[in-house]
């Protein structure tokens, strides 16, 4: 730059001199300004006057204006902006030949005049307009409401830093900022090809789990290209979205590398469509990445659409050993349940990093217990709709199967499902399930109290992930519409943030269509008819619950991967199940044994009952500082009776 300022130093003498030469402006204190200025700069009258904009070599600018495509005149008029931030002579200089008295920044007009273009020309108004690159680009800015000529020219903050060599990065940039692992994947060379062909944006469609970001950061790695990664969901809470997306196109042509834009689907809303248009007319290639297909109303023309995949087993293998080490490999059990958890490879770098964090704070080695939880707490979110039933705040304190006391063939159906959700991912690459979604759909059915929520969380659990509960309350509305669109946005929350998807009392809203006597019947009707359609494309893990089969629409049983029935349990049955409960009793009164086989055979409940007789018993107990023995679970038993409105078994429970 010192060339080019020693360059503008002179074309500032010759404006002083042209000046003095008319009679006007302070020309002493201009001449002893041009004076110091030749000395900072080693200039000499008349030297590089009839050139100011020469690029030398290894000028920041000569690179800047490579990227975004400026002639000498425009890299020129840059300079000149810039120069009133570089030098407080050379903005005092600026403030006298405007005839201030005061420090200045270029006018437009003034500008022009050491750039030698007249003010008639439409030079001038092409360079210095919206359309020109210096403002297209966001590199100058117009200030000022005042006739054309009398605006002031400036250069962003951001852009006068990198000029000067500066490394730091715009502060709406760097919050935004992503680091995506670059991975060689199935269209790799179908996007590197695109950008090494020139098209101006390329949008990759990103459902849960895929692997959008790497695809992206891969293409430029194979190019050995350079790129910066946003992620439109950081965006600061005080940062205009559109200005944070042409922030971050400009750095990205300040460093001469590509752009990734992740969460795009944000720029896709009527209030931030431009953002794509300022994307498409970057000065660097932009790969977008968003979880929504391309909408052709966003833009006139399309863009190169590509889709992307969840890592194949290899890929994800590789990825959780670059995170992990050598216990990605040494732990069998772990390494066949990480395999199955859909994240990212970000999330799986992410999970790394927070499982060794998680491991120092509880002072214990790093272990599979240990990487799930981390798992659980980087794929964990919130969602609208449904009520979060997030992973256990101690490790391994979830439920697991051992808490589930069920005959045979349930427990296996259950396991099953488990197996099928780890290895969905490479079930779908291998192309059976194409034109359907990839998702996994169970049914449980059963009287209440048999377990079917406990097992939801237990699959849950042994998945590593949250389990959203939805809430009918936020759901059904009496609005036509209203509760398909209430439904479609939760679908949406599970498909990107990877749950499961529980429905309780789901014959509330999967219930059998009927025939169409009135409007309401029509309307009832069109709800199941869109759930079935939804389910069939839902590519996530869903479960629905219900004390009634015989009330839901046939319709869904075809859509169910499993159908598993909790039965009301047997006397074996529930001698397990008054096992499980008061196992995890550590004060029993052995002057007052608990009979099992008597409790077993005579309290004819189901396991929910059973362990609110224990939980009552217990708060009996304790509250007369005693400890729990068969009286208690006696009155406690009389009172679930009772407020189960069923007649009492006449079996030693009644007091005499």
């Amino acid at each position: 730059m010192r060339q080019r300022m020693a360059g503008l130093v002179e074309q500032v003498a010759v404006a002083a001199h042209r000046r003095a030469e008319a009679g006007g402006g302070p020309v002493r204190e201009l001449d002893s300004i041009v004076a110091v200025l030749r000395a900072d700069y080693g200039g000499e009258p008349g030297e590089a006057a009839a050139q100011p904009a020469a690029e030398p070599d290894g000028d920041v600018l000569a690179g800047v204006s490579e990227v975004f495509e400026l002639d000498p005149v425009d890299a020129g008029l840059l300079t000149i902006a810039a120069a009133a931030d570089f030098d407080a002579n050379l903005s005092m200089a600026f403030g006298l030949l405007r005839g201030l008295s005061a420090p200045a920044r270029p006018s437009i007009a003034l500008a022009l005049e050491l750039s030698s273009i007249p003010t008639l020309a439409a030079d001038g108004f092409d360079r210095l307009g919206p359309d020109g690159p210096l403002r297209r680009h966001r590199l100058v800015e117009v200030l000022g409401s005042e006739p054309w000529l009398g605006r002031q020219l400036r250069v962003p903050d951001p852009v006068a830093a990198f000029l000067a060599g500066s490394e730091q990065s715009d502060p709406p940039v760097a919050a935004m900022r992503s680091f995506p692992v670059p991975i060689e994947l199935a269209g790799t060379s179908m996007v590197a090809s695109a950008i090494s062909n020139g098209v101006p944006l390329i949008w990759i469609r990103s459902a849960a789990a895929a692997a959008g970001n790497s695809l992206a950061a891969g293409a430029f790695a194979a190019l050995g290209l350079q790129c910066l990664a946003v992620d439109m969901r950081r965006c600061p809470a005080d940062a205009d979205l559109l200005s944070a997306v042409a922030s971050a196109a400009r750095e990205a042509g300040l460093r001469g590398c590509g752009l990734v834009v992740t969460s795009a689907e944000l720029l896709g809303e009527p209030a931030t469509v431009a953002g794509l248009e300022l994307l498409e007319r970057a000065a660097v290639p932009v790969v977008a990445v968003g979880a929504r297909p391309w909408n052709p109303s966003w833009l006139r023309r399309f863009p190169l659409a590509v889709d992307a995949h969840p890592l194949a087993i290899t890929d994800r293998a590789e990825v959780w050993r670059t995170g992990l080490g050598e216990l990605a490999e040494a732990d069998e059990g772990l390494r066949h349940a990480l395999l199955g958890l859909r994240l990212t490879p970000e999330e799986v770098l992410e999970t790394a990093r927070y499982a060794r964090m998680l491991a120092d704070s509880q002072r214990q080695p790093l272990s599979a217990a240990v990487v799930r939880e981390a798992a659980r707490r980087v794929g964990g979110s919130g969602g609208t709709g449904v009520n979060r039933i997030a992973a256990t705040a101690q490790t391994g304190s979830g439920p697991s199967f051992d808490d589930l006391v069920l005959p045979e063939h349930a427990r296996q159906s259950l396991h099953q499902l488990v197996s099928w959700a780890r290895v969905r991912d490479q079930v779908t690459a291998r192309g059976p399930l194409r034109g359907k979604g990839s998702g996994i759909a169970a049914l449980f059915t059963g009287s209440p109290g048999t377990g079917k929520t406990l097992a939801a969380n237990v699959i849950a659990e042994e998945l590593s992930i949250d389990l959203f509960q939805v809430d009918l309350s936020a759901i059904v509305d009496k609005y036509i519409g209203e509760t398909e669109k209430n439904l479609e946005k939760v679908f949406q929350s599970a498909e990107a943030l990877d749950v499961v998807l529980f429905f309780d009392e789901a014959d509330a809203l999967f219930g059998s269509r009927s025939e169409v006597r009135d409007s309401r019947d029509r309307y009832a009707n069109q709800e199941v008819a869109y759930l079935l359609q939804r389910m069939e494309q839902f590519s996530g893990i869903t479960i629905l619950a219900t004390n009634l089969r015989g009330n839901l629409d046939q319709a869904f049983s075809r859509r169910m991967s499993f159908i598993v029935h909790f039965p009301d349990p047997d006397p074996a049955t529930r001698r397990r199940l008054w096992q499980s409960h008061l196992r995890q009793l550590h004060a029993l009164d052995p002057h007052d044994p608990v009979d099992l086989d008597f409790l077993a055979e005579s309290v004819e409940l189901a396991g929910g009952d059973i362990r609110n007789i224990v939980l009552s018993a217990a708060y009996d107990a304790i509250s007369v500082d005693e400890p729990i023995g068969m009286r208690h679970l006696a009155v406690a038993t009389v009172g679930e009776y009772r407020k189960l409105g069923r007649r009492v078994p006449e079996h030693g429970f009644l007091p005499a």
